[in-house]
């Protein structure tokens, strides 16, 4: 028998993996299709807790391509499916993803990033962004929230499930091996509790009618033969992200107006920035704080704005560079005084470092107004 959450809120200990799956059993999901890899592993295993008393399903694949596929397919027949992956799963995951953006099918993957390339670590990493956001042939139709703690990846898992399903766009929620393992508290609730409204899922096939007699065919496609073709199905396609893209965009940001340079970047790493500007305003040094939420769309405006204020910039990430670039073509041709950065690929960024980092860029350096 199918049961509803337990609770309207609770505030619960639990590691990302855990808040996942309470989350994604928050926001309606029915059936998770997956394939293990470190360290999304404890997604599936808390699923499957959960799910025989839930009405829910779960299925392991064979690798984490069918993972792709099968969820694509439970999307089709009428149900709220769902995967996680990281790593070398991400590259897989890629194929149906660039399928389910052709075709306009909903689907919410959870990525917690490891180091690359290839299997390296198992640990963590920020190297995923470049996967996440343009992995794949095709344009980058899909939606990536880059969380920074466990109420972000409870709060973004239910909100990832909502975009899809409203908009027809996969949907990756973006966390890593550090939110993955550690625990920390936050509050479960019930969407219901909150006025939240579920987007709900429907049958894109085995529709009961005869198509295009007693209902509407659907048409399902994702290969063309003449360019033509393909140019026709994309336009409107692209129109309809770009309009998306505006409703879903999101970034935070703090004390950019009056700072002497401000600390980018985004996920776990932001939890250090917020940290280092506090600490450097006891020491009477002002830094700002901007974080891309949304990692596609990415904030292009709102950092335009925010670097008007004051273009001193250190862009801070576990990657090499994959945050920057898109920095970088944010603000193409605009006026920046001083882009400086650390990459630390596969390896935290504390705040102490930053606050070291700053202390030494601003030697010399004048307040932006």
């Amino acid at each position: 028998m199918q049961r509803t959450l337990p609770f309207s809120e609770n505030r619960v200990f639990v590691t990302g993996n855990e808040a996942v799956a309470w989350a994604a059993l928050a926001a309606g999901a029915d059936i998770m299709f997956g394939y293990p890899i470190t360290p999304q592993n404890e997604i599936m295993h808390y699923w499957t807790r959960l799910a025989p008393a839930y009405g829910k399903k779960f299925l392991q694949t064979e690798d984490e391509l069918s993972a792709g596929f099968t969820t694509i397919g439970g999307v089709l027949a009428g149900r709220k499916a769902f995967s996680a992956t990281a790593g070398p799963g991400t590259v897989l995951f890629q194929e149906p993803v660039t399928m389910a953006e052709m075709m306009r099918i909903p689907m919410v993957v959870i990525i917690q990033q490891r180091g690359g390339p290839s299997t390296a670590t198992v640990i963590y990493s920020q190297q995923e962004v470049n996967l996440a956001a343009f992995g794949g042939n095709g344009e980058g139709w899909r939606v990536v929230y880059s969380t920074a703690n466990h109420q972000e990846l409870y709060d973004y898992t239910i909100k990832a499930f909502n975009v899809a399903w409203t908009y027809r766009f996969p949907v990756f929620v973006l966390g890593d091996g550090y939110q993955a393992k550690m625990r920390e508290s936050l509050v479960m609730y019930d969407p219901a509790s909150r006025g939240m409204e579920l987007a709900p899922a429907e049958a894109v096939v085995g529709k009961p009618g005869r198509p295009g007699s007693s209902r509407p065919a659907v048409h399902l496609r994702n290969a063309f033969s003449v360019e033509e073709e393909l140019y026709e199905s994309i336009m409107p396609g692209e129109e309809e992200f770009r309009s998306m893209a505006r409703r879903v965009v999101e970034h935070d940001e703090e004390g950019t107006r009056g700072a002497e340079l401000v600390i980018i970047s985004h996920g776990v790493v932001s939890r250090a920035a917020v940290a280092a500007i506090k600490r450097l305003k006891e020491k009477g040094i002002k830094a700002g704080y901007f974080r891309p939420v949304t990692i596609r769309p990415f904030p292009e405006e709102a950092l335009q704005r925010a670097v008007a204020l004051c273009p001193r910039l250190l862009v801070v990430e576990s990657a090499l560079g994959q945050l920057a670039r898109l920095v970088k073509e944010a603000l193409f041709n605009r006026p920046v005084e001083s882009f400086d950065t650390i990459f630390r690929p596969g390896v935290g960024i504390t705040a102490e470092e930053l606050v070291e980092a700053v202390i030494k860029i601003r030697q010399g350096g004048t307040t932006c107004v």
